[in-house]
């Protein structure tokens, strides 16, 4: 009885202990909303984070801008990949894949060309950086972030970069 007692109580210790080695992560969604970039131009920006490890996410972006003459159009959509190399999972440094859909409209004079469509699509592939903030709770986030893209479509944009960047502010659940 005694050698069970004792078997029952080191299985229950040696279980403890490691279930405190790793930490499980229980909100592993972000919602984010782009302060910064709604500030200098009033583009409403929208992102999404899913963690599916302590150093790893993927995500999307959905952006609306009034002016569709600005620098990234009018609509833009695209997804992302993220590592994380800073010391507290899920936050710090970050290095990013993403890549963009965006429209917008041609800043020319249609009245020298004639009738036509200055409306346009392309799609960008670009890197992007960044750094994340996350408070002791693991609920609310600060971001700030930066990138360059390059467009591959159509063949009139091959040659034009594109490039992203803010400030974020974000909830997670």
């Amino acid at each position: 009885m005694r050698y069970f007692l004792c078997l029952i109580m080191s299985l229950g210790f040696t279980s403890s202990i490691m279930g405190q080695a790793y930490p499980r992560f229980e909100n592993n969604h972000e919602i984010k909303f782009n302060i910064g970039q709604f500030l200098a131009t009033s583009t409403v920006e929208g992102l999404y984070e899913f963690f599916f490890t302590e150093d790893t996410s993927i995500g999307g972006t959905l952006y609306f801008n009034g002016d569709a003459t600005d620098y990234n159009g009018n609509f833009g959509i695209g997804p992302n990949l993220r590592a994380y190399f800073g010391y507290i999972p899920r936050s710090g440094f970050f290095a990013e894949v993403f890549g963009l859909y965006y429209t917008g409209e041609n800043d020319v004079d249609s009245t020298t060309l004639g009738a036509r469509n200055n409306d346009y699509g392309t799609t960008a592939i670009g890197l992007g950086i960044g750094n994340k903030w996350v408070t002791r709770s693991d609920r609310f986030t600060l971001e700030i972030h930066g990138g360059m893209g390059r467009n591959i479509n159509p063949e009139v944009f091959q040659n034009a970069f594109m490039f992203r960047g803010g400030l974020s502010i974000g909830f997670r659940f």
